[in-house]
C-alpha cells in the first residue's frame, strides 16, 4: 500500500470523505487521492516521493508557481512581523490602492478570506440597495458555497444533473431564479416576468467551474444592458478570472462595466484571500459607514495581503500576463495538433492561462446541456493515464487546467509527450 493510500484511510475515519473539499476525494474520476507534501514551481511531489507536473496549481491561485522565491521572501518577512493582528495594517491598504489604481469600476473594496464569502456579501449588498430580494444566475456557474448560490451549481456539484446541495431551504432557494447562459429567449422570459423584483444577476463572465464555456461578448453586453433597463445591479463573479485573464480580467476584455465584483485566488497569492469591490456608492452601505453587515476575524490577514501584492508586483515586472498566455497558447496549440494525429477525440478550449480538454462536439459548448455526455468516463480514463506519466491534472472532469509562469519550455515539451499518450491510452469517448 502507497502512503498515500494508508492516509486517505485514516482520514476517512476523522473528515467526511476523508477531505476539506469534496473535489479532493477523486470520486469524479475513481480511485483514491494523491497526498502532496510539497510543491516547486510546476511540479508537486507526494508523500511517496513521486514527481508530478502539475496543471492543478492549486485550482488557480499559483499563477506564479509553487513556492515563487519572491513570494516566499515576502511570506517569511509577514510572518517574521506577525501572522496576525485583528487591527488596522498598511499592507492591506497597499493591496486595496494596487486594485484600485488599476481597476476604475473597483472605486472601494473590502478584503475577505473565501470567495463564498465575497459572493454573500455582494448579494447583500445588492438586496440592501435595489430593496428587492430576488437574485437571478445561470446554470453551472459556481459562486461558493452560500446557500443562495448552491441551486444548480458547478465545481464539485457538477454532473449530468448539475445538482444542487442538500440542506438548503425551499425559502432561500425560491429567491434565486436559473436560466440556461447563452440563451437569449429565456433570458427575456425571465426579464420580462421577474425583472421588477430582481436586486441583481450574478454570472461569471468567463464559466469556468463547469469546464471552460466561454460566452459570446454580445451575450454578455446584452446581459448587461437588460440589468440596467431593469434597474437591477451586475454582480461580476472573477473569482477565477480575475487577474488570471490579465490585470482587468473578463471586464476589461469585454468592456463590461460591473456594478460589483468579486475577486479571489490570484490575489491572494495562494493565501485564502477575497474581495468585494464596486461602486463607492454602494459599498459605502457596508458597516460601519452604511446598514449591511459583514465582519471577518482574519479579513485583510496580513501574510496574504504580502503574498497577493509580491505576485501582482511581479506579475506587473515581468510582463507576466502577456508571457503566459502566449505561452499556454502554443502549448495548447502543440497539443491540439499531437492529439488530431493520433485521433483522439478532444478539443482544448483555452483563453488565457485556463484551458480544458474536453470531449469533441460538433457544435458550439456555452452552456452545461450542451457539453459531450461521455465527458466524464473519458476524463477519469485520461486523467489516471496522465497521472501514471507524471502529470497532475484537476481530479474533476470539469474543473479547468491552469499554467504558470514556472511552467518553462522543458516542462510543458516533458508534459506535452505525456498528455498525448495518455490521451491514446484512454481511447475512444
Amino acid at each position: 500500500m502507497s502512503q498515500s493510500a494508508a492516509l486517505f484511510e485514516r482520514a476517512l475515519r476523522v473528515t467526511p470523505g476523508g477531505v476539506h473539499s469534496p473535489v479532493r476525494a477523486f470520486r469524479s474520476v475513481g480511485g483514491s487521492p494523491v497526498f502532496f507534501v510539497r510543491g516547486e514551481g510546476a511540479r508537486l511531489i507526494d508523500i511517496d516521493g513521486r514527481t508530478y507536473i502539475d496543471f492543478c496549481q492549486a485550482f488557480g491561485p499559483l499563477i506564479l508557481g509553487h513556492a515563487d522565491p519572491d513570494v516566499t521572501t515576502a511570506v517569511h518577512t509577514a510572518v517574521d512581523d506577525g501572522w496576525s493582528f485583528g487591527t488596522c495594517e498598511p499592507y492591506s491598504l497597499d493591496l486595496a490602492e494596487w486594485i484600485t489604481s488599476r481597476l476604475p469600476w473597483v472605486e472601494r473594496l473590502r478584503f475577505v478570506s473565501s470567495g463564498t464569502e465575497a459572493v454573500m456579501t455582494a448579494l447583500r449588498i445588492a438586496r440592501a440597495a435595489t430593496h428587492r430580494s430576488r437574485i437571478l444566475k445561470f446554470e453551472g456557474c459556481y459562486h461558493g458555497h452560500t446557500d443562495a448560490m448552491l441551486v444548480r451549481a458547478g465545481s464539485g456539484l457538477a454532473g449530468a444533473t448539475a445538482a444542487s446541495s442538500a440542506g438548503v431551504t425551499p425559502g432561500t432557494s425560491a429567491d434565486t431564479l436559473v436560466v440556461p447562459l447563452d440563451d437569449d429567449e429565456a433570458l427575456d422570459a425571465l426579464f420580462a416576468a421577474e425583472g421588477r423584483h430582481l436586486s441583481a444577476v450574478i454570472v461569471e463572465p468567463l464559466p469556468a467551474n463547469y469546464g471552460l464555456l466561454p460566452q459570446r461578448r454580445e451575450w454578455l453586453l446584452g446581459l448587461a444592458d437588460r440589468c440596467r433597463h431593469a434597474g437591477a445591479l451586475l454582480i461580476l463573479d472573477e473569482v477565477i478570472s480575475g487577474f488570471r485573464v490579465g490585470v482587468g480580467g473578463m471586464a476589461e476584455a469585454t468592456g463590461l462595466r460591473p456594478d460589483l465584483v468579486c475577486y479571489g485566488k490570484v490575489i491572494g497569492g495562494g493565501f485564502p484571500v477575497a474581495a468585494y469591490g464596486g461602486r463607492a456608492d454602494l459599498l459605502d452601505l457596508v458597516a460601519p459607514v452604511g446598514p449591511v453587515y459583514q465582519a471577518g476575524t482574519l479579513s485583510a490577514n496580513p501574510v496574504g495581503m504580502r503574498a497577493g501584492l509580491a505576485t501582482l508586483a511581479k506579475m506587473t515586472r515581468v510582463d507576466g500576463w502577456r508571457t503566459l498566455e502566449e505561452r499556454t497558447e502554443t502549448f495548447t496549440g502543440a497539443l491540439g495538433v499531437s492529439l488530431a494525429r493520433i485521433g483522439a477525440p478532444v478539443e482544448i478550449v483555452q483563453r488565457a492561462s485556463i484551458f480544458w480538454l474536453r470531449v469533441a462536439s460538433d457544435r458550439p459548448v456555452r452552456r452545461v446541456s450542451t457539453i459531450p455526455d461521455t465527458q466524464a468516463a473519458w476524463y477519469a480514463r485520461f486523467f489516471h493515464a496522465a497521472l501514471r506519466r507524471g502529470v497532475y491534472l484537476p481530479p474533476a472532469a470539469f474543473e479547468v487546467c491552469f499554467l504558470s509562469l514556472a511552467h518553462d519550455d522543458e516542462i510543458l515539451a516533458h508534459a506535452l509527450g505525456a498528455l498525448a499518450a495518455a490521451a491514446e491510452e484512454a481511447g475512444a469517448a
